[in-house]
């Protein structure tokens, strides 16, 4: 996979948005290969597709390009919010490609994506709607919360300039694929809350009591579950067999 643009491509354009859109969709074309089945390029929609911006030939799959000269925050700006929440119950949204890249060097810094199964109401952040005197007065954006998207929810192809293996990216994907099997909202977002709390304990192995420490905070989210504690053994009996996590002992347990 080469890591830089195509500086002769670049010469044909002026406008540095439409520049860094042309060199950015071209380099996913060029070098990108399905995360979802390895098919080794993706085609590209036309421009201004109401979907997505490329597909996979082989296995069906749609993919949206977010890109950013320089490091990508905590949010992603997105498309206007009703439209997404209106894709997220229809369960028509596309997996999300991010890209960060150095547009002075022309070339790739970060480069991963958020598998479609991971977008939930969650994450999207409602924004205030453009002013009166704006173009489209009244037009309401959202954002993507980075930070709310549970580790095994970023799958790097790209990482501070190393790539990835083709193997390890596609191991990657199919470790989380399960979610896709729960179409209830309110399950799987119990799913996505247990993988965070184990995120934010930052180790690969932990107990019960471990993550019975979070317990005050998913009372804070599912303030109508009285059961907290059983709710938690339960996500963790689920995630244990779809393959996420190793039982190793009673009360213990790790990252598979």
């Amino acid at each position: 996979m080469q890591l830089s643009f195509s500086k002769k491509l670049a010469r044909g354009y002026k406008n540095a948005s439409q520049r860094a859109r042309v060199l950015t969709e071209q380099w996913v074309h060029d070098f990108v290969f399905c995360p979802n089945c390895g098919y080794l390029q993706l085609d590209k929609y036309p421009n201004n597709h109401p979907v997505a911006d490329f597909f996979c030939s082989s296995c069906k799959e749609d993919y949206e390009l977010k890109s950013k000269n320089g490091v990508v925050g905590k949010k992603i700006l997105d498309g206007a919010y009703h439209t997404k929440c209106k894709r997220l119950k229809s369960n028509t949204i596309p997996n999300l490609f991010v890209l960060d890249y150095d547009m002075q060097s022309y070339s790739v810094f970060n480069f991963f994506i958020i598998p479609k199964h991971f977008f939930t109401m969650d994450i999207i952040e409602k924004r205030k709607p453009l002013a009166k005197t704006a173009r489209r007065p009244g037009w309401v954006g959202s954002n993507i919360l980075l930070h709310q998207i549970p580790f095994s929810g970023r799958i790097f192809l790209v990482q501070q300039g190393e790539v990835k293996s083709r193997a390890g990216v596609l191991t990657e994907w199919n470790k989380t694929l399960f979610l896709r099997e729960e179409r209830k909202i309110y399950a799987k977002g119990w799913l996505l809350d247990i993988m965070r709390c184990i995120d934010k304990m930052g180790k690969s192995k932990f107990t019960l009591n471990d993550i019975y420490k979070f317990e005050n905070e998913l009372s804070v989210l599912y303030p109508n579950n009285k059961h907290i504690r059983d709710k938690i053994r339960q996500q963790l009996q689920i995630l244990r067999n779809k393959g996420y996590l190793d039982f190793i002992s009673r009360g213990y347990y790790r990252i598979a």
